[in-house]
């Protein structure tokens, strides 16, 4: 029996999350085509007949200066030391930058198996030689898988790649587990996933979802759920709440039908935005849901 925590790392937009999706068969994190949407080490677990994998998704590796950002590199590279093995994704469709560089610097001096995926190689504008050839160069004679998570390809033998270089152990979480996040923060993660999808601009940045209350009726098979969308100024306010109350009307109503889908009730959500100005400065805010 094999048995592994799996670390994914890689810069913004690489597909981190929705690798994940594919390889655990469970929507576990969202997805977004903002830069940055995963803002903690979001846990999918994988059991197979080979054993168990932990998986810890973490925030795209971006290099900023600025607080929030440094917040979301930490958990990233914090999570290499909890790991046994480190998935490295790399984008085929983007040329290495200088981000993707400082990533494999970091890498390079770890000690622990790292496997690569080059990841989005469906897409015609893929050029996976390139980040293979990048990979190769700075982290040596790794094992490197050419993917997609929107089609499937290269998925399974990937997941065969993890589970041969896993250690001998037992498995981490009962067998009927993919994830260990709690109803909270995957309620709020679900409502943002609907926001930040409908907004552009810096707007999918500054929101965070707080959940005030949840009640479960087991009899009536409802599930109640009070939650806050916040932003950082009236404006971003203003937008989200849309003409008329347009938009956060369609946030709510597709907020429920995905709800439903993880949770298995009807959903009855209120939903409320509020402003709470210059939060990603805020220690006690950013600590609240960043971690």
């Amino acid at each position: 029996m094999k048995s592994a925590v799996v670390s994914i790392i890689g810069r913004p937009s690489a597909g981190k999350s929705s690798l994940l999706n594919a390889m655990c068969g469970q929507k576990i994190a969202i997805t977004s085509p903002s830069p940055q949407t995963t803002r903690n080490a979001v846990r999918g677990i994988l059991t197979a007949p080979a054993g168990q994998l932990l998986f810890l998704d973490t925030p795209g590796y971006h290099s900023s200066e600025k607080k929030f950002n440094h917040h979301l590199q930490q958990i990233a590279v914090n999570s290499l030391n909890d790991s046994d093995l480190i998935l490295y994704v790399a984008d085929a469709t983007r040329q290495p930058g200088e981000e993707e560089q400082q990533i494999l610097s970091l890498l390079s001096r770890q000690n622990t198996q790292i496997i690569g995926a080059v990841n989005k190689c469906d897409l015609p504008v893929a050029k996976p030689k390139i980040s293979h050839f990048a990979a190769a160069e700075m982290l040596g004679e790794i094992p490197i898988i050419r993917t997609s998570a929107a089609t499937g390809l290269g998925i399974q033998e990937l997941i065969d790649t993890l589970f041969s270089h896993a250690p001998e152990g037992d498995l981490l979480y009962p067998e009927e587990f993919y994830t260990d996040q709690s109803p909270e923060f995957r309620a709020a993660e679900l409502i943002r996933e609907q926001v930040i999808n409908r907004v552009t601009q810096e707007v999918p940045h500054a929101v965070y979802v707080e959940i005030a209350d949840i009640e479960t009726d087991e009899e009536k098979g409802m599930l109640w759920i009070r939650a806050f969308i916040n932003v950082e100024r009236e404006s971003q306010k203003g937008i989200i709440v849309g003409k008329q109350g347009s938009m956060i009307r369609d946030v709510r109503k597709s907020s429920q039908k995905e709800l439903a889908k993880v949770f298995g009730y009807s959903i009855k959500l209120d939903l409320r935005v509020k402003v709470q100005p210059k939060w990603r400065r805020q220690d006690d805010i950013v600590n609240k849901i960043v971690f």
